[in-house]
């Protein structure tokens, strides 16, 4: 059984948000809580991952990133350096932007390593947090399939994303359940 890790971006993702729907659809599904939403240190949220994934078997593990979250999925395998069954890596922001001025600290510079497991990027080609450019070459970096869906926004819930069952879709498509 695959175990669905969610790992919300900055703020947590709030009851509209497509992540939150995602853990009502199944008991596989599980948020990684964080102390701090507001204002993360990177070495808090990456351990807070690992210490979740500790409960499981790694090769049945997927973690779901958002935003921040995604940078948070980046460093932790940077870091801890596990093997995974992957990883659904959904606007990852960009924390080396200009534009990028949230009280974040440790997530820039943002990794280059390509990451010991299958993962796909979801991008859009209007996000304010990252642009489509920048998501490529993340994807190249990372050794990341890129999926562009079109002008979704930063594909949260401001971006009109709350059930998102083309996300739920791809999910399963690329790191089934069973």
């Amino acid at each position: 059984m695959t175990n669905y890790l969610i790992i919300p971006g900055l703020g947590n993702s709030g009851p509209q948000h497509w992540q939150t729907w995602f853990e009502s659809t199944g008991k596989n599904f599980t948020r990684v809580e964080q102390k701090e939403w507001d204002a993360p240190v990177c070495e808090d949220w990456i351990a807070r991952i690992d210490k979740a994934i500790s409960a499981y078997d790694p090769a049945t593990v997927v973690l779901i990133g958002h935003s921040l979250g995604c940078l948070t999925i980046v460093h932790w395998a940077n870091q801890y350096k596990r093997t995974i069954k992957g990883a659904l890596l959904v606007a990852p922001s960009d924390a080396e932007a200009d534009v990028y001025t949230f009280p974040a600290k440790g997530f820039a510079p943002i990794p280059r390593n390509k990451l010991d497991f299958k993962s796909i990027i979801v991008a859009s080609s209007n996000d304010v947090w990252v642009s489509l450019d920048r998501s490529t070459y993340f994807a190249r970096c990372w050794g990341s399939e890129l999926i562009n869906i079109g002008e979704a926004g930063h594909i949260n819930s401001a971006s009109g994303h709350y059930q998102w069952h083309e996300g739920l879709a791809l999910l399963q498509q690329h790191f089934p359940a069973g």
